[in-house]
């Protein structure tokens, strides 16, 4: 790489028909250009210029190196160039696995402004619970939420989602509203709770608390647990970002607002880091629109 940057460097200074034009072209020091033209001299034994005091004339070979150094930049500068337009529009197929709620609540918008921005990629995405093997299955990347699971992988961060405790105004009015954490204890709590009892950890920003929550409803489906609460069905503990709809047309109201479950954060998996352009968009276009959104 530093041969092919000399070898730039000499071109530069032919084209210049001179030290001083070309290092003003540059933007590098004429002592520096001068340096590193006599390193390339030396590295390949060959005399290229005569230098005096006013001007420069190649000399026989330089005239010779200097025709190839000329077709072997161009090209390299082309294939820079057709590089650059290729990762500014990239395209292909990409294959996502995305969370089912998540992806439809919350990252569709996203994704649509994504597609609009790059029309030559197409999309698969598979928003089924599974958890897809990215070893031996063609998935390009998995968006995840919770801790990563297989330390194997490379696992991306794209947010963290903070979530609260929200239940819908019937419930409340029935049940009547938790003023405490210990208060959950009598409550119907939805959630994705095991044999329909769970822990949930609370924090309020001083004070960490563990309350053993139940209810009569076991469930592996945020979606579900999340239209259940709608139905005065009890409490639940989700990122308001799962919930924003139901939020805005008052079918849940948030409680015990001092208090929140722990941050969830959000991850790209994806089995390497050497990622196509498509993917690498992808990520990256994910993470700036989450971080502005929080």
């Amino acid at each position: 790489m530093e041969l092919l940057n000399d070898m730039a460097l000499f071109v530069e200074v032919v084209r210049a028909k001179g030290f001083r034009g070309a290092a003003e072209a540059l933007r590098i020091p004429n002592s520096t250009l001068s340096r590193r033209i006599a390193v390339l001299e030396k590295a390949i034994g060959l005399r290229l210029l005569h230098r005096t005091t006013r001007k420069i004339e190649l000399t026989e070979a330089g005239q010779i190196y200097f025709e190839r150094c000329k077709r072997i930049v161009d090209e390299a500068r082309l294939a820079h160039e057709q590089l650059g337009e290729m990762l500014a529009q990239p395209s292909g197929l990409l294959r996502a696995s995305l969370p089912v709620d998540f992806a439809v609540t919350y990252l569709a918008p996203l994704i649509a402004e994504f597609a609009n921005l790059y029309p030559g990629i197409t999309f698969d995405f598979d928003l089924t619970p599974r958890r897809i093997d990215l070893v031996s299955e063609p998935f390009d990347v998995a968006i995840r939420m919770g801790e990563s699971e297989n330390s194997q992988l490379i696992a991306r961060p794209l947010a963290s989602l903070q979530a609260h405790l929200y239940a819908s105004p019937g419930y409340l009015e029935r049940s009547g509203e938790p003023r405490t954490p210990a208060d959950l204890e009598r409550h119907e709590c939805l959630g994705m709770l095991k044999a329909g009892s769970g822990t949930w950890t609370l924090q309020d920003g001083t004070r960490t608390t563990q309350i053993r929550v139940g209810g009569r409803f076991t469930l592996n489906s945020v979606g579900m647990v999340r239209r259940l609460a709608t139905l005065d069905q009890g409490i639940v503990l989700l990122p308001e970002e799962i919930v924003a709809d139901e939020m805005a047309n008052g079918r849940l109201r948030r409680v015990m607002p001092e208090w929140h479950g722990k941050p969830m954060p959000v991850y790209a998996i994806t089995e390497t880091r050497l990622l196509p352009a498509k993917t690498q968009r992808f990520i990256e276009f994910l993470r700036e629109r989450l971080a502005q959104r929080r």
